[in-house]
């Protein structure tokens, strides 16, 4: 049996279910990607934990990068406890009760008002810690057409515009911290860096560092990454003072393994059938219900929404059904070339980037567990989760 018929067979048949299962294979291959991007364009790419933060995994991610991204004081302890290195923080609001941690565990800290910047920044000051302070920009553009993931879109609580900075930068701001994409490619990028230099431009020169932020995809297959190399060189030639960073979280993790699911009923109403899996939809794939889009799912063809309304009996055309009371906790419809069964296997592919950090246990349902599926075809469960979590977290 050859190793991919190997690690085929063990997705299919022996993995415990419900599962994400990560690749090491095709997450070194993403890593690999995105340090070559890195070594050629001479930038820094920074994990974003808002996205990724297996923790377990991480001494493979550092054989590749050096640094991660935080937006919270757990994710900034994540980093400078488990990553070996201190975050580059942005947070919308820092509080008083936490800022002396975060600064602790950080060598970047980016604001989100200048207020706030204000209010903070005399504390760095008087810290032994050595940190490099960012305001965070709004170039009020972006080409993010989903309204909960456009972080300019009108009345965004995020950044700062061009007219409401000084002239003259207040002292202690080093760097712009500037977020605008998601799921996004170079060309996207391209557009904006026209727009943020256009709006920016007299405050460049104060800078020492721009911090791009994520949402940029190079890791996708159609991403031409070339032309995002040769874009980010030309930033440098034009700023060879700026330190460049970008910071995506989705292009680390993406396509990189499933989620393991198994059918436990099906039900019919209204001539619908619906396949009821030991997962959910709310708990376990919140983004599938926020964005909204309807997963891969290995072996199945996806159809339009309202297909399974309108499938004949002979048609093998399911809903799948979250295990959750939510009565939304559904997604539909998928054509499969044969009748579903109780106890089989349900595999949504791409399931590890942002769904493995958004879970919850809504409903007290349980988490799935957490494995890495390692080149030798060896699987390592990082976790599985219990009735002590759910009680633990209900305090």
């Amino acid at each position: 049996m050859s190793q991919k018929e190997m690690n085929s067979n063990l997705t299919l048949q022996n993995i415990p279910s419900p599962c994400y299962v990560m690749k090491e294979e095709l997450l070194r291959r993403n890593l690999a990607l995105i340090q070559r991007v890195a070594k050629e364009a001479e930038v820094e790419i920074i994990l974003a934990f808002k996205a990724f933060a297996l923790w377990k995994s991480f001494p493979i991610f550092r054989e590749y990068i050096d640094h991660t991204t935080a937006s919270s004081l757990y994710e900034a302890r994540l980093a400078y406890e488990e990553f070996g290195s201190k975050a580059h923080t942005y947070s919308p609001a820092y509080t008083e009760d936490e800022f002396e941690q975060i600064m602790q565990c950080s060598s970047h800290i980016s604001f989100n008002s200048l207020s706030q910047f204000r209010r903070f920044y005399p504390r760095i000051c008087k810290s032994p810690e050595k940190i490099s302070c960012g305001i965070r920009v709004n170039p009020e553009y972006s080409e993010v057409e989903v309204e909960l993931y456009n972080p300019c879109a009108p009345g965004t609580r995020f950044g700062v515009t061009a007219d409401q900075l000084p002239d003259q930068l207040p002292e202690g701001i080093e760097g712009f911290h500037c977020h605008c994409h998601c799921e996004s490619d170079s060309y996207q990028l391209e557009r904006t860096l026209k727009v943020f230099e256009k709006r920016f431009a007299k405050w460049i020169p104060q800078l020492k560092w721009l911090n791009l932020g994520g949402g940029h995809l190079m890791t996708r297959k159609d991403y031409d990454t070339n032309h995002l190399i040769n874009l980010l060189k030309g930033v440098r030639e034009r700023y060879p003072h700026l330190r460049l960073i970008l910071e995506p979280g989705s292009a680390f993790a993406w396509q990189t393994g499933p989620l393991v699911a198994s059918v436990v009923d099906i039900v019919e109403n209204k001539g619908i059938r619906t396949a009821i899996l030991n997962v959910s939809f709310t708990c376990h794939m919140p983004d599938c219900l926020e964005m909204p889009y309807q997963p891969s799912v290995r072996g199945a063809e996806t159809l339009p929404f309202e297909a399974a309304s309108t499938a004949l009996p002979h048609e093998h055309i399911y809903r799948l059904g979250g295990n959750s009371c939510l009565s939304g906790d559904y997604m539909g419809s998928w054509k499969f070339n044969h009748e579903l069964q109780i106890g089989e296997h349900i595999i949504f592919e791409d399931m590890i980037h942002y769904t493995t950090v958004k879970t919850t246990m809504f409903n007290g349902i349980n988490h799935p567990s957490i494995a890495l599926l390692h080149t030798n075809g060896e699987l390592e469960v990082y976790k599985t989760y219990h009735y002590e979590d759910y009680r633990d977290r209900m305090c």
